[in-house]
């Protein structure tokens, strides 16, 4: 009898849907990848933040990390979350290096 076996690069992508569909729940808890690297960000852009829209809240543009060097990533429209506010992704100095933090919702 023949048994067929996945071959494991399935398995780690089923692994990473799964993952993805578990970061869809709308809970507070959340995981992300860190980032650390030893080039420090530009200075943020200034870029005058578009009126106010109702229901959404106004995520600021910040400079992500592109494999070799920064890249800006300009702001974006998020929806509302009652009870709760927006940290914008940004950078910190850590001992020498940069840490890259994800923006998200806090209560």
């Amino acid at each position: 009898m023949t048994r067929y076996q996945r071959p494991l690069p399935f398995i780690a992508t089923l692994a990473l849907v799964l993952g993805a569909m578990a970061g869809l729940h709308t809970g507070t808890a959340h995981a992300a990848i860190g980032i650390d690297i030893d080039v420090a960000p530009p200075a943020p852009r200034v870029i005058v933040a578009p009126a106010p829209r109702v229901g959404f809240v106004w995520a600021p543009g910040y400079w992500r990390w592109d494999g070799g060097r920064h890249v800006w990533h300009e702001g974006y429209w998020v929806h509302e979350r009652k009870g709760y506010h927006w940290v914008p992704d940004n950078w910190e100095s850590r001992g020498g290096h940069y840490h890259y933090n994800r923006g998200h919702w806090e209560r």
